[in-house]
């Protein structure tokens, strides 16, 4: 094979190359963005589900407010208390909170959730799950978050 050939083989090979990495890119820039898709839905699921779940640990103590929450750092919702307490004549304030949150899209592509509470100002509560985009299981997900929920209520009826 001369040299003529051997350079047109060589182009050849090139182009098919370039092909298939320009499809391999486009193949990956679509399961980015059916995996952006999936976790916009996924969080808006979890999301409302939080919302649900907070309005009614409100209803159950009163005195919690109920605020959405939209940030940077996730959307959800908390409820937040303050109270007064007088001891030996003096004023105290009692501040307790529980807030859930739904990051945003990763580059891990994992749905992620926090919890953080607070029980009379003690930051006693902090907990965090996470599942990757593709095995996500909503029903164990919502469950979990319940729990949080629950596990918070015991600890404020407690304290």
């Amino acid at each position: 094979m001369d040299f003529s050939e051997r350079l047109k083989k060589a182009a050849s090979r090139g182009a098919a190359a370039r092909a298939e990495q320009a499809f391999a890119d486009a193949a990956e820039a679509m399961g980015e963005e059916e995996l952006r898709r999936l976790h916009s839905s996924r969080r808006l699921e979890l999301t409302e589900h939080i919302e649900k779940c907070l309005k009614q640990l409100a209803d159950n103590f009163p005195g919690f407010r109920f605020e959405t929450i939209v940030e940077e750092g996730g959307w959800g919702a908390a409820v937040v208390r303050d109270d007064l307490a007088m001891a030996g004549g003096k004023r105290n304030n009692l501040f307790s909170r529980l807030q859930l949150t739904v990051s945003p899209y990763n580059e891990y592509h994992v749905v992620d959730a926090t919890a953080k509470g607070a029980v009379r100002n003690k930051e006693s509560f902090s907990r965090t799950h996470y599942q990757k985009i593709k095995e996500y299981d909503g029903a164990a997900f919502r469950e979990l978050l319940e729990k949080w929920v629950l596990d918070y209520a015991e600890m404020y009826a407690a304290g």
